[in-house]
C-alpha cells in the first residue's frame, strides 16, 4: 500500500479523534479503554500528495496478549505502511511511551504525536517537545486534536513518513522492566508538572467517584437521572409522532381508497400500524438515552463505573469491562453484546454474551413503564415512575451478577484473567458532536434495525389476529392453547402470544396484549384508550398477574436482532440457544415462585 502511514497508539490517547481530524471520516469516539476493536481506513491530501491512514486498534503493548495487540504487531510487521505514528497523551506520557519504544524496536520510520496538549496545560502538565525529541531520536509534534491545533503539522510529516522522508533509529530490544525504566526517564527528562487548581478538583472529585462510601450513592443518583429524563422527556415526543403518524396514515388510506379492502388492511393496520407504533415508542427515549449515555462515556465517568462494579463483577469470576457492556444493553442489547469484543477472554467474553440480555433494553421501557404507571405507583409522577423503573433495573444488574457467576461456576469454569483498566481525567464533553454522533451511530442504527423486522412482524400479527379458523382466529386458537402454561406462571396466554408475537421487537408487546384481549384486528394505541386498568381487571389481572409480567417483561429470551448478533459474535447455535434459554428460565422460574406466593397470600 503505497503512501500509508499507521495510527498506534494506547486506548483512550484520542487517536481516533487524530484520525477523525486527519482524514473527515467520522468514526465513532469513545472515552474509555478498548472501544476501537476493527482497523479504519481513510485518507487525506497535503500538497497535491494523498496520504493513506490506517487507524490500528488501542493497545497497551505489543506482546500479542489480545485481539488489539495481534492486529497491531501483525500490521507492522506485515503490512506495507511507509511510517508509522505512535499517538500518546500529554497528560500521562510515562505509559505511552513504553508502547512507542516497542514501536521503535519494530520499525524506525517512526514519529510521535502528543496529543490532548491543550488539557494537559489546563491540568498544569508541560512537555518539551525539543527535549523528548532528543531522547527519542524522532521527529515529535504536539497536537490538540479536539480544538484542530498543530494538525496541518502533523500533516505535513506524516506526508514526508510516506515518502520515507523521516526515518528514526532501530532500537535494540530491551527486557520489560528495563523498558519501563526508560519510559520513565524520557518522561522525567520532557515532562514538568504544577498541579492546576482544575487538577486539584478533578483529584478529588476522582476521588469520590470511586471511592467505596460515595461511588454507589453517586452512580445510582447518575443512573435515576438519566432514567428520569429519558421517562419524563419522551412522552410529549411519542404523543407527537404517534399523532403525526395517523395523520401520515389518513392519507395513506384515502389515496389506497380503491384498494382491495383486505390488502389495504394488511398494509395499513398491520405493517405500517405496528411500524409506526414501534418507532413512536422507540425513538424519542433512544434519542434521549443514547445522547445522554453517551456523555457519560466522553466525560470519563464510564471507566469509573467499571471500576467501582470491578469487585463484584470478580466475585463473579468474570471481567470488570462486563459492566461497560452492560451499560450498553441498556440501550439496545444488540449493542451490548457487540460491545463485548472489548474483553480479552474468549470464556469471559461469552458469559457477558449469554448474561446480556438480564438488564432491560430501551424496548422494554414502554411495557415496564405502563406496568408500573398501572399498577405500582398509579398516578405519582415521572419520580416516581423513574425511582421504580431504577429498582427494576437493579434487579436486572444482581440478575446478571448471579447468572454470570453460575456459568463461570459451571459450563464457563476458568481463570479470571487480569484486568487492566485506566482512569482516563475528566474531560469536558464535546456536546455538538456526541450529540450528533450519537444519534447517527446508535439511535439511527438501532431503529433501522427494530423497524427492519418490525415491519414482517405487522404483517403476521395482522394475518393472525384476523384469519380464523372454525369460528375463531389463529390468534385466539393460539392464546388458548398457551393458556394453561401462562396461568402456572401467573400470566394468561394472551399474555404469553404477546410475547412470543413481540420477538421482533419488544415495544409491540403491550398493543398486541391489548389486541387481543379486545379481540381487534389491528393493534390498539394505550394513549388512546382509557380505562386500561380497568380493561386489565377485567380479563381476570391481579396485583400478582402485573408483578409476574414486569418479571417476565425484564427477564425473557432476547429479541430477534439479539439472537442474530449473539449468533453472529460467537459463531455458534448452541451458545445462542443458551442465551436464549438463560433469561427465560430465570424469569419463568421467578413467576412460578412469585405466582405461587401470591395464591398462598390470597394476592
Amino acid at each position: 500500500m503505497g503512501s500509508c502511514v499507521a495510527l498506534v497508539g494506547n486506548p483512550n490517547v484520542g487517536k481516533s479523534t487524530v484520525f477523525n481530524a486527519l482524514t473527515g471520516l467520522h468514526q465513532h469516539t469513545g472515552n474509555w479503554a478498548g472501544k476501537t476493536v476493527d482497523v479504519a481506513t481513510g485518507t487525506f491530501t497535503w500538497q497535491g500528495s494523498e496520504v493513506t491512514v490506517v487507524d490500528l486498534p488501542g493497545t497497551y503493548s505489543l506482546q500479542t496478549s489480545s485481539p488489539e495487540e495481534d492486529i497491531a504487531l501483525d500490521y507492522l510487521l506485515h503490512s506495507q505502511a511507509n511510517g508509522v505514528v505512535v499517538v500518546c497523551d500529554a497528560t500521562c506520557l510515562e505509559r505511552n511511551l513504553i508502547l512507542a519504544l516497542q514501536v521503535l524496536e519494530v520499525t524506525g520510520n517512526v514519529v510521535v504525536c502528543v496529543n490532548l496538549m491543550d488539557e494537559a496545560q489546563r491540568l498544569g502538565v508541560q512537555v518539551d517537545l525539543a527535549a523528548l525529541a532528543d531522547a527519542l531520536g524522532v521527529t515529535v509534534v504536539g497536537v490538540s486534536a479536539g480544538t484542530g491545533a498543530g494538525l496541518d503539522t502533523l500533516r505535513e510529516v506524516m506526508a514526508g513518513l510516506a515518502k520515507g522522508e523521516v526515518t528514526g533509529p532501530v532500537r535494540p530490544a530491551q527486557p520489560p522492566m528495563e523498558r519501563v525504566h526508560t519510559a520513565q526517564a524520557y518522561a522525567r527528562q520532557a515532562v514538568d508538572t504544577t498541579p492546576t487548581p482544575q487538577a486539584r478538583r478533578q483529584a478529588v472529585w476522582n476521588k469520590r467517584m470511586v471511592s467505596g462510601f460515595t461511588a454507589i450513592p453517586l452512580m445510582l443518583v447518575l443512573l435515576a437521572g438519566v432514567m428520569w429524563l429519558t421517562v419524563a422527556g419522551a412522552n410529549l415526543p411519542s404523543s407527537l409522532l404517534s399523532q403525526g403518524f395517523d395523520w401520515l396514515g389518513q392519507q395513506l388510506e384515502g389515496w389506497m381508497g380503491d384498494w382491495d379492502p383486505a390488502l389495504r388492511a394488511f398494509l395499513l393496520d398491520g405493517v405500517y400500524g405496528v411500524t409506526t407504533w414501534v418507532v413512536s415508542v422507540m425513538l424519542p427515549p433512544m434519542a434521549i438515552f443514547f445522547p445522554l449515555f453517551t456523555l457519560l462515556e466522553d466525560l470519563g465517568y464510564l471507566p469509573r463505573v467499571a471500576f467501582v462494579l470491578d469487585h463484584a463483577f470478580q466475585k463473579a469470576r468474570a471481567c470488570g469491562k462486563q459492566a461497560l457492556t452492560m451499560c450498553m444493553s441498556l440501550g439496545c442489547t444488540a449493542c451490548g453484546v457487540t460491545g463485548c469484543r472489548i474483553i480479552d477472554s474468549p470464556r469471559e467474553r461469552l458469559a457477558a454474551m449469554l448474561t446480556s440480555s438480564l438488564v432491560p433494553c430501551n424496548g422494554k421501557f414502554p411495557t415496564l413503564l405502563a406496568l408500573i404507571t398501572l399498577f405500582l405507583v398509579g398516578q405519582g409522577g415521572s419520580l416516581v415512575g423513574a425511582a421504580a423503573l431504577l429498582g427494576v433495573l437493579l434487579l436486572g444488574v444482581a440478575a446478571t451478577l448471579g447468572c454470570t457467576r453460575l456459568l463461570t461456576a459451571t459450563v464457563l469454569k476458568g481463570t479470571p484473567s487480569a484486568f487492566a483498566l485506566e482512569l482516563p481525567p475528566f474531560r469536558r464533553p464535546r456536546v455538538g458532536q456526541v450529540v450528533v454522533r450519537s444519534l447517527l451511530d446508535r439511535t439511527v442504527f438501532v431503529l433501522a434495525r427494530a423497524v427492519a423486522v418490525a415491519a414482517p412482524a405487522g404483517g403476521v400479527i395482522w394475518l393472525l389476529a384476523n384469519i380464523t379458523l372454525g369460528d375463531t382466529t389463529i390468534l385466539a386458537h393460539i392464546t388458548g392453547f398457551l393458556n394453561p402454561v401462562g396461568q402456572l406462571m401467573g400470566l394468561d396466554g394472551v399474555i404469553l402470544t404477546a410475547f412470543l408475537l413481540g420477538w421482533p421487537a419488544n415495544e409491540i408487546v403491550m398493543p398486541v396484549m391489548l389486541m387481543a384481549y379486545l379481540a381487534q384486528g389491528s393493534l390498539v394505541d394505550m394513549d388512546q384508550l382509557t380505562g386500561v386498568g380497568a380493561l386489565l381487571e377485567a380479563q381476570g389481572w391481579t396485583m400478582t398477574t402485573a408483578v409476574c409480567t414486569l418479571l417476565f417483561t425484564l427477564f425473557h429470551w432476547p429479541c430477534s436482532t439479539t439472537c442474530l448478533t449473539i449468533w453472529r459474535e460467537s459463531k455458534s447455535i448452541k451458545w445462542t440457544l443458551v442465551a436464549v434459554a438463560v433469561p427465560t428460565l430465570l424469569g419463568a422460574g421467578l413467576c412460578v415462585l412469585v405466582n405461587a406466593l401470591g395464591s398462598l397470600l390470597g394476592i
